[in-house]
């Protein structure tokens, strides 16, 4: 395999790292406090996002996006992930499953979206049927040339500031040997439609101003136009677009794992006691090294599948080993930096303890650690009649 990057992919790095300190970082501090991202920043960091040629960098240049292949955007996220969700989702990447939009849902939803006119957000987790997607219970029924919707979806990421929502609901029930699964259908929902009402969730301590909302529908009247894909394939569209955010979590958590390291070395290397730097006592030298072997190959695991993505071949099972490795390793590495930095990790004043809260999320959301090893695992047995 080749490791070098080429040359367009070390002017993707150098662009993006350029903008997420320049434009985003500088706000991590004021985002956190607030637990919001004041309106004129968002519209100022969309603006830079755009005119930079960042924004829908994973859309198909055709369609008027970035058009970068899996690897590119892999490195993307990775220099996007140094900062908090709250910042670096403004400069957006539009759902994949919106590629599966026809007709007049392109001129309505996809391509408004790429432009940066239009935001998008998705739902499928519910309050009784989080990782067990085929036990939701949010309906939608045929009325005509419309479908009634009426149920809840929470957790629902950034719903505060989307125009629509790309929601799975169930249109009907299949039996299988462990009993009735809910039919799965996708639909493209816009947020101010009636019978729709988006609440903020509770306040999280990871990713503060990164806000999930609760979305209830009570009979929300939707043309069957407006159904993405065909009846009962939704469960196919979401293990797509589920691939695809699992090595996202995995970039982001390789790339924040690179800022704190960076930072960790720095104290270790300046921090006095006992008349010398601490990083020359073992008890810190030799964390700082397994943090780096962590993240070296927490990388390798991501960007190979990244490469596996792009020719087509990336499994189920090689975006949960990503996913779950980069994600837990970055909860030992946070962990481990509040360690060496001692009192000071765990005060404000840094953004040590910051980075040790954000990283809890990471192995809980899209698909928590357990559920990517029931993935890792069955992909393993199943070939042996297991």
């Amino acid at each position: 395999m080749q490791f070098d990057l080429d040359d367009e992919q070390r002017a993707i790095v150098q662009t993006v790292r350029r903008f997420v300190d320049q434009e985003l970082t500088p706000h991590e501090e004021e985002v956190d406090r607030l637990d919001d991202v004041p309106a004129p920043l968002v519209e100022a960091i969309r603006s830079k996002a755009l005119a930079t040629g960042l924004y829908a960098a994973n859309m198909p240049e055709k369609l008027g996006g970035g058009g970068l292949d899996a690897v590119g955007m892999a490195l993307m996220e990775r220099e996007l992930g140094r900062t908090s969700y709250a910042l670096q989702w403004l400069v957006s990447r539009p759902s994949n499953v919106l590629q599966a939009c026809e007709g007049d849902q392109r001129d309505q939803y996809l391509l408004p979206t790429i432009r940066g006119e239009r935001h998008d957000c998705l739902a499928m987790s519910e309050p009784g049927a989080g990782s067990d997607v085929r036990a939701m219970t949010t309906r939608a029924v045929r009325d005509g040339s419309d479908y009634l919707i009426t149920g809840t979806k929470h957790f629902i990421s950034h719903a505060d500031l989307a125009d629509f929502v790309i929601l799975f609901v169930a249109t009907g029930t299949d039996e299988s040997v462990r009993g009735s699964k809910s039919r799965i259908t996708g639909f493209l929902v816009d947020l101010d439609s009636p019978g729709v009402t988006v609440r903020r969730g509770s306040s999280a301590v990871s990713h503060r101003g990164y806000h999930q909302c609760e979305l209830s529908f009570v009979d929300c009247r939707v043309p069957a136009a407006n159904m993405l894909g065909e009846e009962g394939a939704g469960f196919e569209l979401m293990g797509e677009w589920l691939g695809a955010s699992r090595l996202t979590v995995a970039a982001c958590s390789v790339g924040r794992g690179q800022r704190v390291l960076e930072m960790t070395t720095e104290w270790a290397a300046q921090r006095v006691q006992f008349g010398q730097p601490i990083g020359r006592f073992q008890g810190v030298s030799f964390p700082l090294a397994d943090m780096a072997i962590e993240l070296e190959a927490a990388e390798l695991l991501m960007l190979k599948a990244a490469w596996k993505l792009e020719r087509g071949t990336m499994t189920d099972k090689d975006a949960a080993i990503a996913k779950v490795y980069a994600s837990e390793a970055l909860g030992r590495i946070t962990d481990t930096a509040v360690q060496i930095f001692g009192g000071m990790g765990l005060m404000d004043e840094l953004p040590i303890e910051r980075f040790w809260r954000d990283a809890r999320v990471e192995r809980i959301w899209d698909g928590t650690s357990e559920i990517q090893r029931h993935i890792i695992s069955r992909s393993m047995l199943r070939p042996l009649g297991s």
